[in-house]
């Protein structure tokens, strides 16, 4: 009955499925991938039918599950400790101290709570048989939580009746699982999600997380390590007490004293208050001592090395090369078995024998004979085919699937129900990995038939996180957020203003007068002289390239709005993607239409971006750095184009409302700049009243702005409409 109702549920998910991609891609639900040296964001593609597992089959998947993380997790409390594993010749010391991810630098080292591993990935395949197969654990940074969890948000918005028939595990408890995991391993101070940057390619997800569970999202620039203890710096210069750290960068550039000494976006000196056991890091560093490659042959002498059980779920068929019995099994049947490069991730270095001429086979041979550590070969598993809806027919189609499932743990080990099924993007293709250009599904844990679900032992009380949420205020914002703030205000009155007024001056040369568009050009000085009137108009509008572009502003709006997911939520930045969206698709529409106004539903994206924030619980000095920036843009714009006087009084009486309230703050720098700019135009354009106004604004901005350095080089606070301006 509840198999027949999911199976339902998921019919009827395909025919939405067109409305689901749209709300995840107006969401940012994407991962980044480099082109030719260039970042793209690219979103995730989504396939509406979800792996179904019923609830026996997942309860003895998380019993599985548990026991190899306790069991990965007592490996690496030993081999940073007492070494017994090695003493008792279970796993040979060389695999140990030749494993690129064994780092002498902690050992010895105990984290806070004695949890290594607080976020386990675990990758398995379900073979033709129904047996699961676990292909790899995943402990260092495993990513794709974020994905199934957002969009089970929308599948279950789109049919709630059908979800509450069927049944399905629910899978919201996954950021409080985790918030709850770092607040239990948590030394003194505050939480952060520690992010290498805007353009690392999980970082939808980094954000994403941070918001869900209160944590502060963190760049690197943002932390600085004083008397071995860890500090945040918010925007005015005070430090925070950091208590736990979520990174989400590689060990190598966690830290340039302990590390990679050329490492551009570790902390300086994270280690030492690692090491001093003054703030924990999640997951610790060294964690790739257990999760390489090599390492997983002997998970299941871990297994019973450490817990004395043996072990419920199965690695594939494993050949180690650095032993001669297996190499000569390896080197014999290289067309029979997948290689893989133990220094790899993400689906690179894997090799399917089969699909080697003889001279490639041999070159791969001859490296594993050089470098057999370096190597491990593994029975090709035939595993199931999970039916996607072809995108291209809209047909039901087979394709290879795994199933990253996520284990948390805390005081206790958690495993969530639910995971990231990620499918091939080509039919027959066994490697699956998104960097590959794999889609993802949901995954569906069926309740009990006769039994209460589940709830990880505890009673949820909220799902929504909004204490936490709430948490994020001014004095947690960095000096680089308070430019973001101050600039998405400028970026999204710049698009709505110059469209507003755009359309008035359009309107006037529909009888074949170019020249009355002139005026409008001049007042933002754009080029007067153009020859061909409509291919200014397209640059104007929709030209990337053009940083005078209305296009432009959005996608600098959304620069900058990007990296607030957390303060803002990602129910206010979907307005600014959307707007990102709609100039997209007008602009590839252009060449083909003459519907010049259907972009203003840019505008309407604007204005309910800005009601969203103004009737938001977000704090209200958060609010205020962004209009405090928008109504500066207004007045810029509005003497541009020659308003009356009169027309200046609301974002005046605006611009002090959003001051008031932050009487007696610090103030970032931005604010004089912008208003210190204006009143040195103000003059030309014929505004003696307004220019008397603005000084008072100046003179109170100016005494109680922050100068100095700004650590982050990267915020987008260029003024672009015109070079003469800072």
């Amino acid at each position: 009955m509840i198999e027949s109702a999911a199976q339902k549920l998921a019919a009827e998910l395909v025919e939405r499925r067109e409305g689901i991609n749209r709300e995840l891609a107006r969401n940012g639900v994407c991962f980044g991938v480099y082109k030719n040296g260039e970042y793209h964001d690219r979103l995730f593609p989504y396939d509406p039918i979800p792996r179904i597992i019923e609830s026996d089959e997942f309860d003895e998947l998380e019993a599985g599950l548990k026991q190899r993380v306790n069991a990965l997790n007592a490996y690496l409390k030993d081999i940073y400790s007492d070494k017994n594993i090695i003493h008792d010749g279970v796993v040979p010391e060389e695999f140990v101290y030749t494993s690129a991810g064994y780092y002498p630098q902690v050992n010895g080292v105990t984290p806070p709570a004695g949890v290594f591993a607080h976020i386990a990935g675990e990758d398995l395949v379900q073979g033709e048989d129904g047996r699961w197969w676990v292909l790899e654990d995943n402990l260092r940074i495993p990513s794709g939580a974020s994905y199934p969890l957002f969009a089970r948000d929308i599948e279950r918005r789109s049919n709630p009746r059908l979800f509450r028939e069927v049944r399905v595990r629910d899978n919201r408890d996954y950021p409080r699982l985790l918030r709850k995991a770092m607040d239990f391993v948590s030394t003194e101070g505050i939480a952060v999600v520690l992010t290498p940057g805007r353009y690392n390619s999980a970082f939808f997800e980094h954000a994403y997380l941070a918001e869900k569970t209160g944590a502060t999202l963190a760049f690197p620039e943002d932390l600085e390590v004083m008397e071995n203890k860890l500090f945040f710096l918010d925007y005015a210069g005070n430090r925070h007490r950091v208590g736990v750290v979520y990174r989400r960068l590689a060990d190598d550039y966690l830290d340039p004293f302990a590390f990679n000494p050329d490492s551009v976006i570790g902390v300086p000196g994270l280690l030492s208050a690692y090491r001093a056991g003054n703030v924990a890091i999640v997951n610790a560093p060294g964690n790739g001592a257990a999760d390489d490659k090599a390492i997983y042959y002997f998970v299941p002498q871990m297994i019973k090395y450490y817990l004395d059980e043996e072990p419920i779920l199965h690695n594939a068929p494993t050949y180690m090369p650095m032993f001669e019995k297996d190499r000569k099994e390896v080197l014999s049947r290289m067309d029979e078995l997948v290689i893989k490069d133990v220094a790899e991730a993400g689906g690179y270095g894997v090799v399917f024998g089969r699909d080697l001429d003889k001279q490639h086979r041999e070159e791969l041979a001859d490296r594993i004979k050089e470098d057999p550590r370096r190597f491990i070969a593994q029975e090709i598993i035939q595993f199931r085919d999970i039916d996607v809806v072809d995108p291209a027919t809209g047909e039901h189609s087979p394709r290879k699937a795994d199933l990253r499932a996520f284990v948390v743990t805390g005081q206790n080990t958690h495993v969530w129900y639910s995971g990231l099924t990620r499918y091939s993007s080509v039919p027959g293709q066994m490697i699956v990995n998104s960097s590959q250009g794999g889609g993802f599904k949901d995954t569906w844990v069926l309740a009990p038939k006769n039994r209460t679900i589940p709830n990880h032992g505890e009673e949820i009380e909220s799902v929504n996180l909004m204490p936490h949420a709430r948490k994020h205020s001014l004095q947690l914002v960095t000096a680089s957020k308070a430019d973001n703030l101050y600039w998405l205000g400028r970026y999204t009155e710049r698009a709505f203003t110059t469209l507003v007024q755009f359309y008035p001056f359009y309107d006037r040369v529909m009888d074949d007068n170019p020249d009355a568009f002139r005026p409008f050009a001049r007042a933002l000085d754009l080029p007067e002289d153009f020859e061909d009137f409509d291919t200014f108009i397209h640059s104007f509008l929709y030209d990337g390239t053009n940083p005078d572009s209305v296009r432009s502003a959005i996608v600098s709006a959304f620069n900058n709005a990007v990296v607030l997911r957390p303060e803002l939520s990602s129910r206010l930045l979907q307005y600014v993607e959307l707007a990102v969206t709609n100039i997209t698709n007008a602009a590839e529409r252009s060449a083909s239409s003459s519907d010049i106004y259907s972009q203003r539903d840019i505008a309407d994206d604007m204005l309910a971006f800005w009601g969203g924030i103004e009737n938001s619980a977000a704090d209200m000095t958060l609010k205020a750095f962004i209009f405090i920036g928008k109504y500066i843009e207004r007045l810029d714009l509005y003497t541009r184009f020659g308003m009356p006087i009169e027309e200046m009084e609301a974002p005046l009486r605006k611009l002090s409302s959003y001051s008031h309230a932050l009487d007696g703050m610090p103030l970032p720098q931005c604010f004089a700049e912008g208003i210190g700019w204006l009143l040195g135009q103000l003059p030309q354009r014929g505004y003696p009243e307004l220019t008397a106004r603005l000084q008072e604004f100046l003179d109170d901005f100016g005494k109680r702005s922050i100068t100095g350095d700004r650590k982050d080089p990267g915020s987008f606070s260029a003024m672009n409409m015109d070079a003469r301006r800072p």
